[in-house]
């Protein structure tokens, strides 16, 4: 060891001194490389596997974090969407509001009754809320139902569609009345009692005549989808879709008052043309009117006349009492 330690420091002193052994160690360096990179393929293959391990966990943890938030902006952009979709709704309600000529509330729809065989739908105003039973519901495309049960805090109402749900109703291009009647499952509803010869057509609009005094009228209530002529009955068949979105719209418009409805006219003597405020004149009998008394006659003329007895010993029966009673008849039969 001594030997060798004192020949590699003598060689090291003539290396520095006298650069005698740099093309030894380049020769030599040459012959080893292929040695030097073999020696070196394990720690290689080491670090690239743990390179490669490494990289794969970060791009795994990339994509997850990338999918994360992916599902985010997808959750924003659908909660942007309905957002949107609402502000429209309510905005289409807010200028049917406007066009109703009554007070109206906005509810929202809790849920859908769980009765198969009718429908009905909750929403979440009631009693506090000064809903009344019987008031109707309508959206910015129509009617929709009914308030048909009233809680405190909800109230329940019944769509057109139901099976006990009628509404008077008539056409908006001829004015032809007749009543549309829900008709359940199938989400549709039926005109009744209308005339095989009655001018309807496909895609007539159906609209509330008012005549109930419960829904204003022009109110938008279906489409005519289905005429079928029935020449050996008294009725036709007519089918209509609903044009409110009962299937789509969570906001709705309640009707909290009826609408006005014109006063009766006040009625007209026939004799003194005088107006009888809030009573239709009665018919008066010339045979029973009072004999008229002269001019000249005293005051008490004609209560000694209606005093003095008959000339005929036998009493006349007296006159049925239906023949006293006041009977209404209209102002134009009155001036008739």
């Amino acid at each position: 060891m001594m030997v060798f330690a004192g020949i590699s420091i003598a060689l090291l002193l003539v290396d520095s001194r006298m650069h005698a052994l740099t093309a030894v160690r380049q020769a030599v360096g040459t012959v080893l490389y292929p040695v030097q990179m073999a020696a070196l393929v394990p720690r290689d293959v080491a670090l690239g596997v743990g390179n490669y391990f490494s990289s794969l966990s970060a791009l795994e943890k990339q994509v997850r974090d990338l999918k994360h938030e992916q599902i985010a902006s997808a959750q924003i952009l659908q909660q942007a969407q309905l957002n949107i979709v609402e502000n429209n709704h309510l905005r289409k309600l807010m200028e049917a509001r406007e066009r109703v000529p009554v007070k109206t509330m906005m509810a929202e729809v809790l849920y859908d009754t769980r009765d198969s065989a009718s429908r009905k739908i909750v929403l979440d105003r009631g009693i506090q809320n000064g809903v009344e039973l019987g008031r109707p519901v309508i959206d910015n495309l129509g009617v929709v139902g009914q308030v048909t049960r009233v809680f405190p805090f909800t109230s329940e109402v019944t769509l057109l569609t139901d099976e006990e749900q009628a509404i008077p109703v008539q056409l908006l291009r001829n004015g032809v009345r007749s009543v549309a009647i829900g008709r359940g499952k199938s989400g549709t509803m039926e005109l009744r009692f209308t005339a095989p010869s009655a001018d309807i057509q496909i895609g007539d609009i159906v609209i509330t005549s008012g005549l109930d005094g419960l829904y204003p009228a022009g109110l938008a209530v279906a489409r005519v989808t289905l005429v079928e002529r029935n020449a050996h009955g008294p009725f036709g068949r007519v089918v209509c879709q609903p044009l409110a979105g009962i299937e789509r719209n969570t906001q709705l418009l309640i009707l909290m008052t009826s609408p006005e409805i014109a006063p009766r006219p006040p009625a007209e003597d026939i004799k003194t043309g005088r107006k009888i405020a809030g009573k239709m004149a009665p018919i008066k009998d010339p045979a029973k009117e009072p004999a008229a008394v002269p001019a000249g006659a005293p005051a008490n003329a004609a209560a000694a006349t209606a005093a003095k007895p008959p000339a005929s010993p036998v009493a006349k029966p007296a006159a049925p009492a239906a023949a006293t009673t006041p009977v209404a008849v209209p102002p134009k039969e009155a001036t008739r």
